[in-house]
């Protein structure tokens, strides 16, 4: 009985120890990838805008950061 209790608190304890390391592998990993791809700004939709030939005004810029939910 000893042997079936140990081995099921050793399977909670590496459970355990999985979840932990793979919430901060994970959370590293999104933070280097938001490091090198950061969302799009301002600067960004002006710079998409100017390749379209075209000026937008503060009012259109505002709009798709509204929309983009930023």
């Amino acid at each position: 009985m000893s042997g079936l209790l140990s081995s099921i608190l050793y399977l909670l304890a590496g459970a355990v120890i999985g979840a932990v390391a793979s919430y901060f592998i994970t959370r590293k990993s999104f933070e280097k990838q938001l490091k090198e791809n950061p969302p799009i700004n301002e600067k960004m939709i002006r710079a998409m805008y100017a390749q379209m030939g075209r000026k937008p005004s503060e009012a259109q810029i505002r709009q798709i950061m509204k929309t983009m939910g930023q």
